[in-house]
């Protein structure tokens, strides 16, 4: 049975909880479409993260990879289509470390593209009544890390595919977040069974505008 793994990060910030953790766990075990899903909590800490995912990926040697992060800033669930080779911390991480205009991979590539069909990604959930969105940044912080470092592992595992989702707070983080629009638990859960299916169906990229002039 192939299977496909699924990391989300523990709380950070000052948030209780995290979503991306939890949606995690409850897909963790389960099978969707004659695959396996397992997952993998992350620490919220640049020291940790990547060599907990790496790890991760020595252990289950997945097929895909669906990496997810909380943006407590964003209202819809943000497919994130490129990481940068960058960390620029605004706030510190769980273990105090708060690093300034440092690469996250010394002499590595500028950018990785996502492996994520990520329009039709969007499209899909769109469809299906969902609040989603294309997002051209996943920041400076842990997430931006992780998705950059899961590219590049990726780039040594071919046929292997994966990329990075950003979901929007819960209701119970709504105090914490005041200006973004939040999504239940249960509403983000059922989102990401949707992608899991999609990735695990070979769903194409769509040939669509996906672009913005800001």
């Amino acid at each position: 049975m192939k299977t496909l793994l699924i990391t989300g990060f523990e709380p950070f910030g000052g948030d209780a909880v995290n979503p991306s953790g939890l949606v995690a766990q409850a897909l963790d075990g389960q099978v969707i479409d004659d695959v396996r899903v397992v997952a993998t909590q992350l620490p919220c800490v640049f020291a940790e993260a990547l060599p907990s995912l790496r790890a991760a990926l020595d252990r289950h040697a997945p097929t895909w990879v669906l990496a997810l992060g909380l943006a407590g800033s964003r209202s819809a669930i943000s497919v994130e289509r490129v990481a940068v080779n960058l960390i620029d911390a605004r706030i510190p991480d769980n273990a105090g470390a708060q690093p300034v205009d440092e690469p996250v991979l010394a002499g590595g590539a500028a950018a990785y593209f996502t492996g994520l069909p990520a329009k039709a990604i969007v499209a899909d959930l769109r469809q299906a009544g969902h609040a989603a969105e294309l997002s051209h940044s996943a920041g400076s912080f842990v997430c931006n890390q992780v998705f950059y470092g899961l590219m590049q592992a990726l780039a040594a595992r071919p046929g292997v595919v994966g990329g990075f989702i950003h979901l929007p707070p819960m209701p119970e983080q709504a105090a914490r977040h005041p200006q973004t629009q939040t999504m239940p638990l249960a509403e983000q859960l059922a989102a990401m069974r949707r992608v899991v299916g999609l990735l695990v169906a070979g769903t194409p990229e769509l040939r669509t505008v996906g672009g913005r002039v800001d």
